[in-house]
């Protein structure tokens, strides 16, 4: 097999342009970790990683023809390749980890489907405490709204539940022209690196659902969006006459923390 047809279903634009792809590989500084790229489609930059990092690289890619030609292309690392859903799949035991996962030794690159960016997002967060680093492609759009500080019209329920747990850069801003087939957006080149932050000073389910929630009616002050949750409870703060935009990551704990005392 020497072609892959990209398949609008599963949003596959491959990128082309091997500088880039370079580019995007050299952004990943964690030493000495496993790294895991999703989506491969091509393997554009399948061969940059493996010459960065040889056996200590895995690829999940849930298009089978796409998996067939990355067999076909690195035979030598046939049990590193995975044919799975990234979303559906216990990454953890599906890789074997042979070495001690901790100290955040994962790191995750990729360039992501744009139609289901958010949900791997959702992942990264769900394996915080192993994966260190992400650094991926993503619509231009999404790249500026998780990278976005609090006060930005952007800024919305990812920009704070990542930026919990990670410190967030926008690298770099990739054209169109350079992937097939071309995408109509602009995509961007973000990346994550795990912070300090083990465990917010709050309890964090809740923390999930005040952001949740608060977004949900975003144009609202706080104290409208957030009754949903309050139990017809009303608290005196001066941060519930704001709106969830103009919270920080360390002010949306406060909040977290006041409406605790209610439940």
């Amino acid at each position: 097999m020497n072609f892959v047809k990209p398949k609008k279903y599963l949003g596959q634009h491959f990128l082309k342009d091997q500088n880039i792809a370079r580019k995007i590989v050299n952004s990943l500084t964690s030493e000495n970790s496993t790294i895991l790229e999703i989506g491969p489609g091509t393997g554009v930059l399948t061969k940059f990683l493996f010459e960065k990092n040889e056996r200590n690289v895995f690829l999940i890619e849930i298009d089978i023809e796409s998996y067939e030609f990355l067999i076909a292309q690195h035979p030598e690392y046939k049990s590193n390749i995975i044919h799975a859903d990234f979303l559906k799949t216990d990454i953890l035991s599906l890789i074997n980890f042979k070495q001690n996962i901790e100290n955040n030794q994962l790191s995750i690159i990729g360039n992501f489907p744009y139609n289901i960016s958010s949900q791997i997002f959702f992942k990264v967060l769900d394996l915080k405490t192993v994966v260190g680093e992400v650094v991926c492609m993503i619509q231009k759009e999404v790249a500026e709204r998780i990278s976005a500080k609090n006060g930005s019209k952007t800024y919305g329920i990812l920009s704070v539940l990542l930026q919990a747990y990670y410190d967030i850069e926008y690298l770099f801003t990739v054209n169109e022209s350079v992937f097939n087939p071309p995408p109509k957006v602009k995509s961007a080149v973000i990346r994550l690196k795990r912070n300090k932050n083990i465990k917010l000073e709050c309890n964090e389910d809740l923390f999930l659902k005040v952001v949740k929630t608060s977004f949900n009616q975003r144009r609202k002050t706080l104290s409208n969006s957030l009754k949903p949750i309050m139990n017809g409870k009303k608290i005196e703060n001066p941060i519930f006459q704001k709106r969830p935009e103009q919270l920080s990551v360390n002010e949306f704990v406060l909040l977290t923390n006041l409406i605790s005392e209610i439940y």
